[in-house]
């Protein structure tokens, strides 16, 4: 189990469990259950409505901007993922896309530990040189599931993204039902992250999983029982996902009671989505806007991409329950069994299950 006195620490974030305060006092010393997760999230669908955030309380050169759970950091509605940018053939158009985006008005950088073998990191931090860095609100996250890798990957993270702070770091993957056990046990991940936001290296603490909404619920359950809250979590926010294995349904309503910063990704199914012909880009970037998210995560390997999400960006406008409702039914016959959400159907998009020696 990770240190007590670190977890306690974690207090000043906010409310420790994820629990209402009526359990706490009837059962203190116990955890919540997985099951009593996912009935909080069905009963949290209501309170997720009536309580949703406002969309946007201020922007940056026609950029939205909303707040980070409780941290209360201000973030852009989109963040420029890292994994893409390390595709790019050319690495100066990388810093290009990188440095036009924070000009324009983005702020939050999404990146890896083990994207590209390490080359996306390379190039982020090259793009924070001269000045750079202080305009963005930069994450990347780790594989390590034990102390020693998960440290070893921070620091790794922090040299090649050439600064001294990451302020969001993540547990990446969060794929499988060890996971969440792995990451709390003694001796595991968790200790290597409470050390590093104690010394500075990282700021907040989160995770992400692209997999099963059964996780995610396991993994804050688990939490909870380690008197955890974590300050953000990421996953597949899209118009296919609210009809099949719904991150939306099941997550959303539990972050939003616990005021958990919400990372949407995957808004076009990492471009498998536009295969089934049933969205534009500009929809599924907008239908995911339209949710309570902190930040809508896109991939942009060109500039006129990172211009779309911009554009996206700035004439977004919440949508009507009856937009909604007809996006929704577009893709509903697509996104029946999972086909476009290969994410969560494959093992095409888990790094870690091809590498497990990432794990530790």
């Amino acid at each position: 189990m990770a240190d007590e006195n670190d977890l306690q620490r974690q207090k000043e974030h906010g409310d420790a469990s994820l629990l209402p305060a009526t359990n706490m006092q009837e059962t203190p010393d116990k955890g919540v259950s997985r099951r009593e997760f996912v009935g909080l999230a069905a009963a949290s669908i209501l309170f997720g409505q009536i309580n949703r955030p406002a969309l946007a309380s201020e922007s940056k050169n026609g950029i939205p901007y909303r707040t980070l759970g409780r941290s209360r950091e201000k973030v852009s509605v989109i963040g420029l993922g890292g994994y893409h940018l390390g595709k790019q053939a050319d690495q100066q158009e990388s810093i290009r896309i990188i440095r036009t985006g924070l000009d324009e008005g983005l702020n939050f950088l999404d990146n890896c530990w083990d994207y590209n073998g390490g080359e996306s990191e390379v190039r982020m931090g090259k793009a924070l040189r001269d000045g750079y860095r202080q305009k963005a609100f930069l994450m990347s996250k780790i594989d390590g599931r034990t102390k020693t890798a998960a440290a070893s990957q921070i620091n790794e993270s922090l040299k090649r993204l050439q600064t001294d702070r990451i302020d969001l770091m993540q547990f990446h993957e969060v794929i499988r039902e060890t996971d969440p056990e792995r990451i709390f046990a003694g001796g595991g991940a968790m200790e290597a992250a409470l050390e590093a936001q104690k010394a500075g290296k990282i700021r907040y603490i989160g995770f992400t999983g692209h997999k099963s909404p059964d996780i995610h619920l396991k993994m804050l359950a688990t939490a909870s029982q380690h008197k955890f809250t974590f300050d953000a979590v990421q996953m597949p926010l899209n118009v296919m996902d609210a009809h099949f294995e719904s991150f939306e349904k099941k997550v959303l309503p539990v972050l939003l009671q616990n005021d958990i910063g919400v990372l949407g990704m995957k808004p076009m199914g990492d471009h498998v989505i536009l295969e089934s012909k049933t969205a534009t880009p500009v929809e599924c970037l907008h239908y995911a806007m339209n949710l309570p998210t902190s930040v809508v995560i896109t991939g942009c390997d060109s500039l006129p991409i990172l211009q779309q999400a911009l554009q996206a960006a700035r004439s977004f406008q919440p949508m009507s329950a009856s937009d909604v409702s007809t996006l929704l039914a577009k893709t509903a016959k697509a996104a029946e069994a999972g086909t476009f959400e290969l994410y969560k159907t494959s093992h095409h998009f888990d790094g870690t299950f091809a590498n497990p020696q990432w794990l530790g």
